[in-house]
């Protein structure tokens, strides 16, 4: 079940109670908590990996974004994101995976599985590096789906465009190696499943200003693309 909502001046379908992606939750393996909580309302979850790596960085970063989703949005958003593993139920009750670091990710077999069933189901990933990410994540995102390469998301794509218009496509946040930010994915058919921000830092730039500092203007470029893309992981636009 979808209906009609203006999200910063544009008309999308938006998710109802009992609806994941635009499909109806009996189809697909997803659940939701008790109606009188919170949990009830869509959040982004950050994925407690294993690897070593810092996979809770960047701790002011997500509930900036998610106050600008409910500030620029029509959408139904928590005030606070939550943290899960790809071991627990709590995996099925999230639309949006983020996750970032500086280190190394790994996953088990199992996990890998999990994590393949998730994004088949309707589930979305951001994979943010945080500098010193890259090689771990290509490695482990590789073995989830082998037979779904990463390939750089095109200008076109409606992330750069759904809400906030990208038409150089991802924001450069913070410097890393002086490399232009890229924007790459993962495709199951015509849905973007896995959305990795590589040379960019979008998690930084959704920190508080006081974090790093960053001038106004590239902040709010930071959360206009994580608007997008939130906007995008949970709505049906194809």
């Amino acid at each position: 079940m979808r209906r009609l909502v203006v999200v910063a001046g544009l008309v999308v379908p938006l998710l109802v109670p009992g609806a994941f992606n635009g499909e109806p939750l009996r189809a697909l393996p997803f659940r939701m908590p008790g109606a009188d909580s919170d949990r009830t309302l869509l959040t982004i979850a950050q994925l407690h990996y294993d690897g070593g790596g810092d996979w809770y960085a960047n701790p002011s970063g997500v509930p900036n974004l998610l106050k600008a989703i409910r500030e620029r949005t029509a959408l139904p958003v928590a005030t606070t994101p939550r943290v899960v593993t790809l071991d627990g139920p709590e995996l099925w009750e999230v639309p949006y995976l983020y996750m970032t670091g500086h280190g190394n990710v790994h996953f088990s077999d199992a996990q890998l599985v999990t994590l393949r069933r998730y994004l088949e189901a309707g589930g979305f990933l951001h994979a943010d590096d945080n500098y010193g990410m890259d090689a771990s994540f290509r490695r482990e995102i590789a073995r989830v789906f082998p037979d779904h390469p990463l390939v750089e998301v095109p200008l076109d794509h409606p992330i750069y465009h759904l809400v906030y218009d990208f038409p150089h496509g991802i924001p450069k946040v913070h410097e890393h190696d002086g490399l232009p930010a890229q924007g790459f994915g993962i495709f199951l058919g015509k849905r973007l499943v896995v959305y990795y921000s590589y040379q960019s830092d979008l998690g930084n730039g959704w920190e508080d200003q006081d974090t790093y500092h960053d001038p106004q203007p590239v902040r709010e470029q930071a959360l206009r693309m994580g608007v997008n893309l939130f906007v995008y992981a949970t709505t049906a636009v194809p």
